[in-house]
């Protein structure tokens, strides 16, 4: 087999040939890769990008790691050090270029790059980019690109051996990978999720991670365009950008050219002048009436194309397109007479952040293709979400992801790549941390998303909060002065100034939570993570009262529904929670398994069996997590952001994820949907009273007829009120009150169900449901559901129809080839219910896969 490939010039657009080979090309080495072990002579065919493991299991090496405990076969693979090769020619159009260059977006992590049999590169940051000038080493014909992965476990274990103390790191689950306590994740520049965390493996991973490009030019190239938004309103826009050009020569006649790539309208075209190497050329322009960039719910996210483009006389040089939203969004904290704000203000506007956090969303991440992030985002989106945090512990997410938020208003809290540990920062571990930071600021700043930085995910909380530097005092104090030196130096000097210098404007956050250096959290200032309910096992009501400016992370954990564990666990006789199987895929161990069972028991009626306990672990992650996303909008404006914790995973796992690993929705996304609207009506018991609360996202008052009805089980109502409204815009407001003895009329808590619709002048409907004793109490009757199907494009439309009020109705086939437009409703008699299905399936298998259940079924 030959592993050479001839290197094919692909441009977009049609120019001459003259114009053509002017400009700079670029083109991707992914072909003719092959790999081996560095200490074995069997070669393999590689994929590129990809990682060691993909590899393996491609070639059949290894088991697939996620299915049932195959990821405890797979641990010797991160000691090894692995070999990639590919030979490649070059067109004789790119060969005759002044300057070519390799562009290695991603090497995972430790790697010696060889072209020609020349050592051109030695890389040891996952999260950097290396460009290297190769012109004078490469040949017209077969050339040779080998690189060297070396096992980051032998790299960094002589590191963790010369310390007389240890780094903190306590997700790192090195006993799962045979290193006993020997936690070297924080010596790498790498994905600490890599190395385990309470809801991922431990896969150690290696290989070429993103694109091999290989770039050639004449003269000179764009290398970097910044878009600085100096000042945005309604009116106009000042917009000072920067254009890097690189240049072989002094040049005179040069001309920097802005347009708007949509309408060709000019907003600048200046003279300037080059000097032999990197320039830095300032333009200044002002947009009138610009359409601005809003988050999703607020306004379309209007992108402006950019396209910037670089002149000699009447060659055209280069081009660069991006695409910009024009849009004012800062963090503003300041004081108040409760503490200090915590909002996003965007264009002028306090916004309500909805949203949850993201974690990548594979171990394998060149697994991670562009539908799957379509889908990712559209699932944020369509869940009524307008931000997502980035959460430090993963990695700074492909360019991709970021376009897709951008296109679709959702603003990203941004982590700078640590998380739940304190690092070696010193040396050369930080002159690497700062071109990291400064590679991603640049790769990134002008994404139109990016709401803050971040520092790190709990980093302040473990060192002032969680006992870590009292443990380090008590072990050796001048050891503990020195880590947190390194540690204020990270995010209190080294970070903001990067943030600072280059992307000037942009909001800055040492750690979340965070309101103060050498504190923990205050709910009257900064961001809060809650984890009352849940690690503290406080009750779920006490979402109910607990206050935040933002709550940045809280969360409430479920395992997947039974045709997702069918996935990976195919065999019924391992689904009971304490199998070595479901155990393998439950990072949190015996500890997260009583919790879910602690809080059921408390709140719940007894499951009959797994797959009982499986939905009703469902049901109750998703009214818990209902509970707190309604608290945290009532609560607006003294509270601004609601994020729970997470939005995915990366592997199938028991989890706090609303989206398990196949991108099914759990009842926690389907609740958030309705949470999230616009408008939430949100009833609550206080004090004796039923207090209907209206919390609006709109930017104007509403008119709206807000109707309470109390029923039984039967359908009859009880008790009825119906009241005009006035919904003030962008808050929160307590529209009716009613005592809750007066409601009843005479009926136990347990035999009726409040039923809340508010119906605005726009013929937009809001519902909510609430109940006025816990699920364990609740008298729901066995419930008969019958079905209807039609056909209809894209699958099948189901009509649902009960005899008496069934909770959490919930809908099932096997696969993930479906999704269900609705599911997890409760169904009242007399009002049936239409859901969409999305599915392959031909009726026939469809209508006997099909399960339907509800609450009452899944109890003793």
């Amino acid at each position: 087999m030959s592993y050479t490939r001839k290197i094919m010039l692909l441009v977009a657009g049609s120019f001459c040939l003259g114009s053509l080979f002017a400009k700079p090309v670029s083109v991707e080495l992914n072909q003719g890769w092959k790999f081996k072990q560095a200490r074995l002579t069997n070669w393999y065919p590689a994929t590129v990008p990809g990682t060691v493991h993909t590899d393996l299991i491609n070639n059949k090496i290894i088991q697939d790691p996620f299915f049932r405990m195959n990821e405890r076969d797979v641990q010797w693979v991160d000691k090894e050090d692995w070999i990639y090769e590919t030979g490649f020619d070059i067109s004789q159009e790119i060969f005759e270029r002044k300057n070519i260059r390799l562009d290695f977006k991603g090497l995972d992590t430790y790697a010696d790059v060889y072209l020609n049999d020349q050592k051109i590169l030695e890389a040891n940051n996952m999260f950097r980019e290396w460009k290297v000038d190769v012109k004078s080493l490469l040949k017209q014909k077969d050339n040779t690109l080998k690189i060297y992965f070396h096992s980051p476990v032998k790299i960094d274990m002589p590191k963790w051996e010369a310390l007389p103390f240890q780094y903190m790191a306590i997700n790192d689950q090195s006993e799962n990978g045979g290193l006993l306590d020997r936690k070297i994740s924080v010596f790498a520049r790498k994905a600490g999720y890599h190395y385990g965390w309470d809801w991922g493996p431990r896969l150690v991973t290696s290989g070429v991670w993103r694109p091999i490009l290989l770039e050639a030019w004449n003269d000179a190239r764009i290398e970097n365009v910044q878009v600085v938004q100096e000042n945005v309103s309604k009116q106009a826009a000042n917009i000072r950008q920067y254009v890097e050009v690189l240049s072989d020569k002094d040049a005179a006649n040069v001309t920097i050219k802005v347009e708007d790539g949509v309408s060709n309208k000019s907003f600048a075209t200046i003279p300037k002048t080059l000097k032999k190497g990197l320039n830095r050329l300032e333009l200044d322009f002002t947009i009138k009436n610009p359409k601005l960039w809003w988050s999703n719910g607020l306004g379309e996210a209007h992108l402006y194309d950019f396209r910037t483009s670089v002149l000699e006389g009447s060659e055209t040089l280069d081009v660069e397109h991006d695409k910009i939203g024009i849009r004012s969004l800062k963090l503003i904290t300041r004081k108040d007479k409760d503490g200090e704000t915590f909002h996003f203000e965007l264009n002028g506007v306090p916004v309500f952040c909805k949203g949850a956090n993201y974690i990548p969303s594979d171990n394998f991440l060149p697994r991670v293709t562009n539908a799957m992030y379509d889908k990712t985002i559209k699932d944020a989106v369509d869940a009524n979400m307008n931000m997502l945090r980035v959460w430090g512990g993963g990695i700074y997410e492909n360019d991709y992801f970021y376009e897709l938020c951008d296109k679709n208003g959702i603003m990203v809290w941004q982590d700078f790549m640590f998380a739940c540990s304190v690092y070696p920062f010193e040396g050369a571990f930080k002159e690497n941390v700062r071109q990291e930071a400064i590679d991603n600021v640049r790769r990134l700043r002008n994404h139109p998303c990016i709401a803050v930085w971040c520092g790190n995910n709990e980093c302040n909380s473990a060192w002032f909060g969680w006992g870590w530097k009292q443990s380090y005092v008590k072990q050796n104090p001048e050891i503990a002065a020195k880590i947190e030196a390194q540690f204020k130096d990270q995010y209190f000097t080294v970070l903001p100034e990067i943030v600072a210098q280059y992307d000037p404007g942009a909001s800055y956050r040492p750690s979340s939570p965070f309101f103060d250096m050498d504190k923990v959290e205050d709910p009257a200032r900064g961001d809060n993570h809650y984890w009352g309910v849940w690690h503290a096992k406080a009750p779920i009501a006490d979402y109910n009262t607990k206050k935040s400016r933002f709550f940045s992370e809280y969360g409430f954990q479920s395992f997947p529904e039974p045709a997702s564990v069918k996935l990976y666990n195919p065999d019924h006789k391992d689904w009971e929670i304490t199998s070595d199987v479901m155990m393998s895929h439950q990072r949190g161990g015996t500890y997260a398994n009583s919790l879910i069972k602690l809080y059921m028991e408390k709140s719940y009626k007894e499951p009959k069996d797994i797959d009982a306990f499986l939905y009703m672990n469902l049901i109750q992650q998703g009214d818990a997590i209902k509970t707190a996303m309604e608290a945290h909008r009532r609560a607006m404006p003294y509270c601004m952001g609601t994020l729970f914790w997470q939005h995915n995973d990366c592997w199938p796992v028991a989890s706090w994820s609303s989206r398990d690993y196949y991108g099914r929705w759990k009842a926690q996304h389907y609740y958030a949907r309705t949470a999230y609207r616009d408008l939430l009506v949100s009833p609550i018991e206080e004090n004796g009273n039923l207090n209907i609360y209206v919390v609006s996202d709109r930017l104007k008052e509403t008119k709206a007829r807000l109707t309470v009805k109390v029923l039984n089980m039967n359908g009859t109502v009880v008790c009825s009120n119906t009241q005009s409204v006035q919904v003030v815009a962008n808050t929160s407001k307590n529209q009716l009150s009613l005592k809750v003895a007066d409601l009843l009329k005479g009926k136990n808590r347990n035999e009726v169900i409040v039923s809340v619709v508010l119906e605005t002048a726009d013929k937009n409907r809001y519902t909510n449901n609430y109940f006025l004793a816990s699920q364990k109490e609740m008298a729901y009757p066995k419930a008969k559901i019958t079905r209807s199907i039609s056909k209809v494009e894209g699958g099948y439309e189901l009509e649902l129809q009960s005899d008496t009020f069934a909770r959490g109705v919930f809908l099932s086939l096997d696969g993930i080839d479906n999704f269900f437009e609705d599911n997890y409703f409760d169904l009242f008699p007399g009002h049936p219910v239409n859901v969409k299905v999305t599915t392959t399936l031909p009726q026939k298998e469809f209508e006997s896969q099909l399960k339907v259940m509800s609450m009452a079924d899944a109890t003793l």
